[in-house]
């Protein structure tokens, strides 16, 4: 490595740092508008959504499987299902697992 590879990532390094570090030690101090606040609490489902609904609808890098051969869309209907009517955490996905691999099982 070159002097100018090294000194281009301890710049990264330190700029990286610098901007979490910075967040962590002033996040007390900063106030977001209510309707960021509100806006912010929808982070993690999008993120969460974003994941799995790929994995759910496009199995094993294929085209789109709507189908009741999909094990994996089946799981997840039923994990979605388990989520809204019991609002329990366990028991949507020990659930959904268990409605996952009963699926694989019987398709063979």
């Amino acid at each position: 490595m070159n002097p100018f590879e090294i000194a281009l990532i301890a710049g990264m390094a330190l700029i990286t740092f610098g901007i979490r570090y910075l967040l962590f030690a002033a996040g007390h101090r900063i106030r977001f508008n209510p309707l960021v606040s509100r806006a912010l609490t929808y982070v993690p489902v999008a993120v969460l959504t974003a994941i799995i609904a790929p994995a759910m609808l496009l199995p094993n890098d294929g085209g789109l499987q709507l189908s009741w051969h999909n094990s994996y869309l089946v799981g997840g209907v039923a994990a979605i299902l388990i989520a809204a009517f019991s609002r329990n955490l366990l028991a949507t996905i020990f659930g959904g697992m268990l409605v996952f691999f009963l699926w694989r099982w019987l398709l063979g």
